[in-house]
């Protein structure tokens, strides 16, 4: 995939307005850079992953195309209890699928999102993995357990095939203006 791929994939996901986003999982960027694109020079990125060099590799990438658009990076492990601003729009992109107890790891960062805000999934479409991506969940899957998240109307907003596992999706939800209280969490 290149660029135009992620943006393709992002584009009817990610409306083109100002506002907050985050990108867990970031690796080197590749959909940082799709998101920066779409949001332009209005728009605010934190851009989280365990992976420093991966982070600076992106620093660059974005530093020599987008440099007008606000990225704080941010070397951290999502689900180990991050500090987010408030967000207008969440973004885990080919990173879900190294989290194998799903539910328990996306609640408190659906928690960062405004009501009305959207969380944007970018996902191998199959329920079986292999080493390389151990946990990944198909579209029908993350519909189901998007719901049981309190996330609202989610659809499919993309989808390019892939040597790997078939496909890549993308999905996007609404979080919910009544949110779910879980005893769970």
């Amino acid at each position: 995939m290149n660029h135009d791929d992620h943006v393709r994939l992002l584009r009817y996901a990610v409306p083109a307005v100002p506002g907050i986003w985050a990108d867990l999982g970031s690796g080197s960027g590749a959909f940082t850079l799709a998101l920066a694109d779409i949001l332009g020079p209005s728009g605010r990125i934190v851009s989280v992953d365990r992976d420093g060099g991966a982070l600076r590799e992106q620093e660059r990438a974005l530093h020599d195309r987008f440099p007008n658009v606000a990225v704080e990076v941010r070397q951290a492990d999502f689900t180990a209890g991050l500090e987010l601003p408030a967000l207008d729009g969440l973004l885990m992109a080919n990173s879900l699928h190294f989290v194998r107890d799903k539910p328990p790891a996306l609640r408190p960062l659906l928690r960062s999102v405004r009501p009305g805000g959207r969380f944007v999934l970018v996902e191998y479409d199959a329920d079986r993995g292999y080493p390389w991506v151990p946990f990944p969940l198909s579209f029908e899957t993350w519909r189901a357990m998007a719901g049981d998240l309190g996330l609202e109307g989610t659809r499919l907003s993309g989808r390019v095939p892939s040597r790997f596992l078939g496909a890549i999706y993308s999905a996007v939800s609404i979080v919910s203006v009544r949110r779910p209280a879980s005893a769970s969490e």
